[in-house]
């Protein structure tokens, strides 16, 4: 082999793992990076490449790992991991055990894929490691008889966060409050305490520009910063709304950390100081409060829509509400090639151009495929956006040949 062959080949696998890679909201900001994607669509929406039904009953996005697509469902109270190739054919379809019928029956949260490995939260508080190559059980932990957690309301939801050779969990158990796992072995690393109180529904984020690096998670009660190291608790910002339910995952930037939530309460801005070990609050709006929906951070600016009716764009710094628009259903949002895209609750899929002084609708079309609601978040990957509705799974072309 020649050399300049031989570091073709060397570059090349450096450089496909990290980017053919997504997992929950892509990297837990709802933006993707694609470019070259379409700018507009026909009233009928882009091309239907394909679709896949059957997955039963579920709210859970796709993740993808170079060529294969993951995703779960539920059917007749057992959780399935459907493996796809990357043009929508089964290849693999495993039964993982029990999952959550009792409210909004489905399977929760996204296969998180890592390091030739795949981890599957049930909705009654299981994870699960799975070898994904040949789809053999690893470990698995229980968060109730491991930790002393208790359920929450409608089922378990929260992603893992991997940081190097951690798995991060926050099972709100006690002492057990929040957890850091070996990856490959399930062994505990370190167990921490917290604030005290139950797990939130949301998933985790890792800061890592202060002094201390650092995990946030929303708890039942409060948001709280934790040392990546040791778990220790750094600060604790008091937070709730009657349901003590806060799925969204918070974003951070530049110092600032913004976190929203549902039943009235809203968004909530706060300040990071002292490298990472003290937080003060610099804004608080209701407006903003979506139970599930999630923002995206674009420019200056926060996109995302409030409980029931309007969507809104809120300026980061100061939380100034720039306009409220109800055009479209409120529903969830994720980012890419300077684009927003919004999968309404009423099953719309819309273009929109991010725009601090309307909402510039673009382009719309229906979702006519699936069942039940219209809650899983969009994905996109190599100019295909994949959506979930329940049962089936769709892919559309958004970029041009």
């Amino acid at each position: 082999m020649n050399n300049r062959l031989f570091f073709a080949l060397f570059f090349a696998l450096l450089v496909v793992p990290l980017s053919a890679q997504i997992q929950w909201r892509n990297d837990r900001t709802g933006i993707y990076n694609e470019t070259g994607l379409l700018k507009s669509w026909t009233a009928n929406g882009p091309e239907l490449l394909w679709h896949f039904s059957g997955l039963g009953r579920g709210y859970t996005s796709a993740t993808i790992h170079g060529e294969q697509l993951f995703i779960t469902g539920e059917t007749d109270e057992k959780g399935y991991l459907y493996v796809l190739s990357i043009d929508g054919k089964l290849q693999y379809k495993i039964e993982y055990g029990t999952e959550f019928v009792r409210s909004y029956p489905g399977t929760r949260n996204a296969v998180i894929p890592d390091d030739g490995k795949l981890y599957i939260v049930t909705g009654v508080m299981q994870l699960l490691c799975y070898d994904m190559q040949s789809l053999q059980l690893l470990w698995k932990k229980d968060y109730a008889h491991d930790f002393g957690a208790e359920n929450t309301r409608h089922g378990w939801h929260g992603t893992p966060l991997i940081i190097g050779e951690k798995l991060i969990i926050a099972p709100g158990g006690r002492p057990h409050n929040v957890v850091a796992l070996n990856k490959t072995t399930g062994e505990l690393i370190w167990s921490s305490e917290g604030a005290g109180d139950m797990s939130g529904y949301g998933s985790p984020i890792h800061i890592t520009d202060q002094q201390t690096p650092q995990i946030v998670f929303m708890m039942a009660d409060n948001i709280i910063g934790l040392d990546v190291s040791n778990g220790e608790l750094l600060w604790s910002f008091a937070h709730t709304n009657r349901m003590r339910e806060h799925p969204n995952t918070p974003i951070y930037s530049d110092n600032m950390l913004y976190f929203m939530s549902a039943y009235g309460k809203g968004s909530t801005m706060l300040r990071l100081s002292e490298g990472g070990r003290k937080v003060s609050k610099v804004w608080e709006i209701s407006e903003l409060a979506h139970q599930t929906g999630h923002a995206i951070k674009f420019g200056e600016y926060i996109y995302g829509s409030g409980d029931r009716t309007n969507w809104h764009c809120v300026e980061w710094q100061t939380g100034k509400v720039m306009y409220s628009d109800n055009t479209l259903a409120v529903g969830n949002i994720i980012s890419a090639d300077e684009m927003l895209y919004i999968y309404s609750n009423r099953g719309e899929m819309a273009l929109v151009k991010p725009n601090a002084q309307k909402f510039e609708i673009v382009s719309v079309f229906p979702i006519t495929h699936g069942t039940n609601e219209h809650y899983a978040h969009p994905v996109i990957y190599r100019g295909t956006l994949y959506v979930r509705h329940g049962d089936s799974l769709m892919a559309y072309k958004i970029k041009p040949d």
